[in-house]
């Protein structure tokens, strides 16, 4: 579990917009790890997981799109029911809100890569770090480091 850099940037919600993105991702050799598209009627954010998030804002801007990094949560949880609601039961105890998250299984049995964007990442992380239940499984599975 980690606090990583996500990058964030908003497109038109019109054909061939998502795939403008990536073809500057593309042509810059940017490898995306994880993506996650929120829309409304007229535009959408992209946020994107990438092993060089500043690169990747660089790149973004330098191509006139506006970009935003953001601290997030990276956990690694067992890929099984019930897991994420350990988690979140957590953080919503202590009162930290978690403002959206999206997941993904790896080529790993049984684990699961979940980024988190809490109104709280350091005291979400201290909470989460410092669980004795978490910290147990942590130990036991998080060694697959989050970028691959």
């Amino acid at each position: 579990m980690n606090i990583i850099q996500q990058i964030s940037t908003f497109v038109e919600n019109r054909p061939g917009a998502f795939r403008e993105i990536l073809q500057v991702i593309q042509s810059n050799g940017i490898n995306i790890k994880a993506l996650s598209i929120a829309d409304t009627a007229d535009f959408g954010i992209l946020r994107f997981i990438v092993a060089k998030p500043d690169d990747l804002g660089k790149i973004l801007r330098e191509a006139g799109f506006i970009v935003k990094k953001t601290p997030v949560l990276a956990l690694t949880i067992g890929d099984k029911p019930g897991t994420l609601l350990t988690y979140v039961d957590k953080l919503s105890d202590a009162g930290i809100n978690i403002e959206y998250v999206y997941a993904f299984t790896t080529a790993i049995e049984n684990v699961a890569k979940v980024v988190v964007k809490a109104d709280d990442v350091d005291q979400a992380m201290n909470l989460l770090s410092n669980d004795p239940e978490i910290k147990e499984y942590l130990q036991a599975n998080d060694a697959v480091d989050f970028y691959w």
